[in-house]
């Protein structure tokens, strides 16, 4: 098990002063590449030897927000390896108490430098022996009170510079396309969009968004959990063609009891 200092970077906080869902994924992600390097496997190396990981899906529960200048701890392991290309990742990232913040588990598969699905070499499998770790993955929230309110869709044109090493979107922007969405029905309501706090979320990807392209992002309410959260499913479009599905669970800062997020 991989385990290491970990700070976030100012451009992480909302005007509210606290981590954007988003940014969290990408210090999730930075965990694990922290972890895969420990192990022998830098970036450079993948892309030396051809190779690399793509997230298939990834399920992060929110436990508190954090705030700048907070000493975090990030620790990382690899729970289950399949077939020599399926890889679960579980990432933790703690308070200096120990307590956790963020729970992450992450669905990667194997590829080549082509993007195409390929066994990994030997060398690469030794490296992530499966651990048991604490033995729990992150797991979403379902709506205990279903709503079948109001959808709507929002249009984002992909800049140039979001490209990253693979030449697409990273798959924490994702996240970032769902609470634009609920960012921007909250502006449109008189509310203070970084009141939004995130719960939960969880985004299976089903293809590549590139610089240029626009995407469409649709979002319906589906109702609240147990603990009033809202829950919202999301279709991220390019095109006719659907490239991944999420569900948020948010609700706003200062609310107790049942999230106003949206009405019924």
């Amino acid at each position: 098990m991989f385990s290491g200092a970990l700070s976030l970077p100012r451009h992480a906080f909302s005007p509210r002063e606290t981590a954007r869902a988003g940014d969290l994924w990408r210090a999730c992600q930075e965990v694990a590449v922290m972890a895969s390097s420990a192990a022998g496997w830098p970036p450079s190396r993948y892309r030396d030897e051809g190779n690399a990981f793509v997230v298939r899906s990834m399920t992060v529960v929110h436990h508190r927000e954090t705030v700048y200048g907070e000493a975090l701890v990030g620790r990382s392991w690899v729970s289950r390896f399949r077939r020599e290309m399926l890889s679960t990742r579980q990432v933790r990232i703690d308070g200096e108490d120990g307590a956790p913040v963020v729970v992450a588990t992450q669905e990667w598969a194997h590829v080549s430098a082509a993007l195409v699905p390929s066994r990994a070499p030997a060398s690469l499998t030794g490296a992530f022996p499966a651990e048991p770790g604490d033995g729990a993955e992150a797991g979403l929230p379902s709506p205990a009170e279903p709503s079948g309110g109001a959808s709507w869709q929002i249009a984002l044109p992909i800049w140039q510079l979001w490209a990253d090493p693979l030449g697409h979107v990273n798959h924490p922007v994702y996240v970032d396309f769902c609470d634009e969405a609920l960012s921007r029905s909250l502006r449109a309501r008189g509310e203070l969009p970084a009141r939004l706090v995130p719960v939960a979320e969880e985004v299976h990807f089903r293809g590549g968004v590139e610089p240029g392209e626009v995407v469409t992002v649709q979002t319906a309410p589906r109702g609240w959990t147990a603990l009033g959260d809202a829950v919202f499913a999301h279709r991220i479009l390019v095109g006719e063609r659907l490239a991944a599905t999420a569900t948020t669970v948010r609700r706003l800062a200062g609310e107790t009891g049942r999230s106003s997020l949206f009405a019924p």
